[in-house]
């Protein structure tokens, strides 16, 4: 299971995309996260970060009930963090889940392989309303 505390923002510019649910989502959040990423100088993390939010809007696309997909980035001199939101806090990602299935369960391996960290939030206290999944990756010598 992930770490459900996400990384500290220590500053950084925000950036928010929300996508409709549909098999299109994965696609138009891959590109304006690597759009982002490449006018914020970090162009060799652009393939990383196409991967790892690929992933996590596909498995919110494919495992919620979510109308809408937030996509959210938070970039500073030092790290970009994406989150992924849904309004489904119930669905939590693990990877390796679904081990019987050769090509499944095999994404979030992949982000943690790739991302300097990832994890889950649940918002909403006693009373969850979404969450977001969120991987973050550091520019080439930043401290961890």
């Amino acid at each position: 299971m992930p770490p459900v505390t996400p990384t500290p923002h220590h500053g950084g510019e925000s950036y928010r995309l929300v996508v409709p649910n549909t098999a299109h989502a994965p696609r138009l959040a891959r590109e304006f996260v690597a759009a982002l990423l490449d006018v914020s100088g970090y162009a060799p993390l652009v393939d990383d970060a196409r991967l790892c939010v690929t992933e996590l809007v596909t498995n919110a696309h494919r495992h919620t009930r979510t109308p809408q997909i937030r996509v959210e980035a938070v970039v500073s001199r030092k790290q970009a963090t994406v989150y992924v939101c849904d309004s489904n806090p119930w669905a939590l990602p693990v990877p390796g889940e679904v081990q019987d299935v050769p090509e499944n369960g095999q994404g979030l391996r992949l982000v943690e392989s790739v991302a300097r960290a990832w994890g889950l939030t649940i918002y909403g206290g006693r009373s969850p309303s979404y969450k977001a999944v969120w991987f973050s990756l550091a520019r080439h010598g930043a401290a961890a």
